[in-house]
């Protein structure tokens, strides 16, 4: 296995990201399986560590397929995966009845992760977006066009591993991307990691806590 957890693939992503160090950047954590990563990130950047909260729209019938993907915010981002929404003949009622059903997990998360905490502003920042990997990609696109309505500095996108293709498929999204393992026969994220425990709720909020912690609140947080 190329890692041995997420800790590890966060640590060596952090050694390979530490030019940006100087740069000030925030760190934004796709949870769960992220934020153990992208906290590794924070820390040896001496950076704000907060989240993206994105979810997969999965097919009905097969919800690990992403038909799409949903983000956060006061007008929600939704990228759709036409190949697999025709290939699949889902209707643009069930779609829209998917959306409904991720959105509302969201919010549940955004309240039980994040609460009242403030959020730093991303407005001209070096953004850095991490996850433990990609899959489809359909979750880290809608991400990075959200982040990048913000008009960040930098849009940089971290993982440890992910599928050549998808790399090749995100590269107009982000003005960078750092992978530090890429396949083109891919299969999951999972096995690439000899321990990919499913990461708590709890786990979430104790590491945003102790980044919280670590660093000084940007000026300009909300």
């Amino acid at each position: 296995m190329p890692f041995r957890d997420r800790t590890e693939a966060g640590h060596r992503l952090a050694q390979a990201l530490l030019l940006h160090r100087g740069d000030e950047p925030v760190v934004l954590a796709l949870p769960r399986g992220g934020v153990s990563i992208a906290a590794e990130v924070a820390r040896a950047l001496n950076a704000p560590l907060d989240l993206i909260l994105v979810r997969k729209i999965g097919v009905p019938q097969h919800p690990e397929l992403a038909m799409g993907a949903i983000v956060d915010g006061a007008d929600p981002l939704v990228v759709r995966n036409e190949d697999v929404i025709a290939t699949a003949q889902v209707s643009d009622s069930t779609f829209n009845a998917a959306c409904k059903q991720e959105l509302a997990e969201i919010k549940r998360r955004r309240t039980r992760y994040v609460g009242s905490r403030a959020h730093p502003k991303l407005q001209g920042r070096t953004v850095i977006v991490v996850d433990d990997g990609i899959a489809t990609g359909a979750t880290t696109r809608a991400a990075l066009r959200s982040i990048r309505k913000q008009k960040p500095g930098r849009l940089i996108l971290a993982v440890p591993v992910a599928p050549t293709d998808s790399l090749v498929e995100l590269r107009s999204e982000a003005d960078e991307i750092v992978c530090l393992e890429n396949y083109e026969s891919f299969g999951a994220v999972g096995f690439y990691y000899s321990d990919f425990h499913e990461v708590s709720d709890e786990e979430v909020r104790s590491l945003l806590a102790a980044a919280d912690a670590q660093v000084p609140k940007p000026a300009g947080a909300l």
